[in-house]
């Protein structure tokens, strides 16, 4: 399994693992190329000009927003075309032509980056300033944390980490999509408690879909040990080479299905 066993693992491992062993074992142990899908360069693009709104301090023009959005979609979605020339080998949502999905993304991330700019204006969003383990100041976006959780070494990045009224911290993840993770924000929680001393009571999410904050999410009773609990499962079904498929509905939606015994997706 090479160095799967000792990286540092992350949310993402985390539920792959949890929800499919045998694709986690495909694409981290085996190395399966992935099928592209349009929603994935979709999500990295909306982030970035959502990220630059912030950073300058809310100067970038809707303009230039959707213009880095638009630039960022169509290089990634050209080198993913590269590698994979097949559109019909592209992962789509309800059996859409790739083609069709690319340009409907295209215009919908436009559409969201640009509602995002309004609401940011309208919203005026405070984020928190933390500082590194060199002593250097960063502000709350796309913050990177690596924390130790129940033995395990867990690492990632947080979205936006906005300043609540009582000064306390709350976790924000952006999704242009329509699938939240409770756990993303649980473990977002610690870890900002853990390695900048933050106080976090809250979290939400920003959807794009719907151009605004869900409603927040109440962590104030979520406890160290029970997210640490989770990736320690995860840690040792990986180190002990535990990869139990579990085929179903969600082979659909599994970019390794391609290289899969088990799929019912073909």
């Amino acid at each position: 399994m090479g160095t799967i066993e000792t990286q540092p693992r992350s949310v993402s491992q985390t539920e792959q693992w949890e929800k499919c062993g045998y694709q986690f074992y495909l694409k981290r142990v085996e190395r399966v190329t992935p099928r592209p899908a349009a929603w994935s360069h979709q999500g990295t693009a909306f982030h970035s000009a959502a990220e630059a709104v912030e950073r300058s301090g809310r100067t970038m023009t809707e303009e230039e927003a959707v213009q880095l959005f638009s630039d960022q979609y169509s290089v990634l979605v050209n080198k993913s075309m590269r590698e994979e020339p097949n559109l019909g080998r592209w992962m789509t949502a309800m059996k859409k032509p790739a083609g069709d999905d690319i340009n409907d993304r295209y215009r919908m991330g436009q559409e969201q980056v640009r509602r995002y700019v309004q609401w940011s204006q309208a919203n005026q969003p405070s984020f928190v300033t933390v500082k590194n383990s060199k002593g250097e100041e960063k502000v709350g976006l796309e913050l990177y944390f690596k924390v130790e959780l129940g033995g395990v070494v867990v690492r990632g990045y947080i979205d936006q980490l906005p300043l609540e009224p009582d000064k306390s911290t709350r976790v924000r993840d952006l999704k242009t999509g329509s699938t939240k993770s409770r756990f993303q924000l649980e473990t977002y929680k610690v870890a900002a408690e853990k390695q900048w001393d933050l106080k976090v009571y809250k979290g939400d999410w920003y959807q794009g879909k719907k151009h605004g904050l869900t409603r927040p999410l109440d962590l104030s009773e979520v406890t160290e040990e029970q997210v640490a609990a989770r990736y320690v499962a995860m840690d040792q079904g990986v180190k002990a080479g535990r990869f139990e498929a579990n085929p179903g509905f969600d082979c659909g939606f599994c970019d390794v299905s391609h290289a899969c015994s088990f799929s019912r997706a073909r």
